[in-house]
C-alpha cells in the first residue's frame, strides 16, 4: 500500500536568539494509507513539532515532507493552504470550534472556503456528518450549548468535511471523561475503518495505543518504530532526590510491592472478563493497568539500585 504521509531527514531548529532548541532531528518516517497511527513520547520530546510539520502548520529546517504523494516542503502559503483545507483534517485537543457558530454552521465552514459545494450542498454534508458522530440531534446548538464530549464530535465531523486523504489528531481524548474517551476512541475506529482515511494521533493516552495499528514514539526529537526496551534511567533530580530521601523511600518499597500485586491480581481478573466488554474499553483499561505496573516497577527498581 503506498504511503500517505513520508518524511525525509526532517530537523526542525527553533531560534529563540541566543538560544537555540532542537526539536526534531533527522526524521524519517513512513505512514500507509488508512494507517491508524499513534504518536507517544514524553512531554517536550516533539511530538506536536512532528505533527505540525505533517499538517504543514509549521516548515522544516531541513528535510522533505510528501503528503498522499506531493513533496509539499516548497509550496508557497496559497498552495500550503488549498493542502490544509483539501487533503488534512484537523482534530484540536481544545476543538477549535467558532464559538458564535452553531455545530452544523462549523462543520460547513471548511467546506464553503473549499469552494467544491454549493451552501444548500454543504449543508446536507454537515447534517449527515454530524448524524454519523452521533450528535444529529445538536446541530443548531452552540459550542457553549455542547459538553466536551459533543464538542470533540463536532470537531470530528469538521474534519471529515472535505472528504481530506489524513486526519491528524492532537490529544484528541485530552480533555474528556473515560467514558467520554472510549466513545470517542471508538468513533474514530470506526471511521477510519468505514471512510478509509489515514489517521495520526498524537497522545499520552495508553488507551489509543491499544487500538492503534502502530505506535511510533518520539524521544528528545528522534523517532524510533517501537518502545525503547530499556527503561530510561532516571532524571539527575530524580537520582538526587532518591540519594537523599532512601531510607525513607525504601520502607515504602514494601508496599509498592502490595500494591503490584493487587494490581497483577485486578488484571488477571479483568482478562478473564475480555469477552464481556467493549473491546476498545478492554484495551484502554489493560494499557492503564501496565502503565501503573510500570511506573511502580520502574520506581522500585531505582530504590533498589
Amino acid at each position: 500500500m503506498a504511503d500517505a504521509i513520508r518524511l525525509r531527514n526532517i530537523s526542525k531548529v527553533y531560534d529563540l536568539g541566543p538560544i537555540k532548541v532542537q526539536a526534531l532531528r533527522n526524521v524519517n518516517l513512513e505512514v500507509k494509507k488508512q494507517e491508524f497511527t499513534a504518536i507517544m513520547g514524553p512531554s517536550g520530546s516533539g511530538k506536536t513539532t512532528l505533527l505540525n510539520m505533517i499538517g504543514a502548520l509549521d516548515y522544516p529546517t531541513s528535510g522533505r515532507v510528501f503528503l498522499d504523494g506531493n513533496d509539499i516542503t516548497d509550496y508557497d502559503e496559497g498552495e500550503i493552504t488549498f493542502i490544509r483545507c483539501k487533503k488534512i483534517g484537523f482534530i484540536f485537543q481544545f476543538f477549535n470550534l467558532v464559538p458564535l457558530l452553531t455545530a452544523k454552521e462549523n462543520v460547513m465552514l471548511p467546506m464553503l472556503f473549499a469552494g467544491d459545494l454549493t451552501v444548500k450542498e454543504a449543508e446536507v454534508r454537515a447534517v449527515e456528518l454530524l448524524t454519523e458522530v452521533g450528535i444529529g440531534d445538536r446541530i443548531n446548538h452552540a459550542p457553549h450549548e455542547l459538553s466536551g464530549g459533543q464538542q470533540q464530535r463536532v470537531a470530528i465531523a469538521r474534519a471529515f468535511a472535505n472528504k481530506p486523504a489524513v486526519i491528524l489528531a492532537d490529544e484528541p481524548t485530552g480533555n474528556t471523561d473515560f467514558k467520554t474517551g472510549v466513545s470517542i476512541l471508538n468513533l474514530m475506529r470506526k471511521l477510519n475503518r468505514e471512510e478509509g482515511q489515514t489517521f495520526l494521533l498524537v497522545t499520552h493516552d495508553p488507551g489509543i495505543a491499544g487500538i492503534a495499528d502502530r505506535v511510533i514514539y518520539v524521544i528528545d526529537g528522534h523517532v524510533q518504530s517501537t518502545c525503547p526496551d530499556r527503561v530510561s534511567p532516571p532524571s539527575d533530580t530524580l537520582v538526587e532526590y532518591i540519594k537523599i530521601n532512601k531510607p525513607k523511600e525504601l520502607k515504602r518499597l514494601k508496599n509498592f510491592k502490595r500494591q503490584l500485586k493487587i494490581i497483577k491480581r485486578d488484571l488477571a481478573l479483568f482478562k478473564a472478563r475480555k469477552n464481556e466488554i467493549d473491546f476498545v474499553q478492554y484495551q484502554y483499561i489493560k494499557n492503564e493497568y501496565y502503565k501503573m505496573l510500570n511506573e511502580i516497577e520502574k520506581k522500585t527498581r531505582w530504590l533498589t539500585a
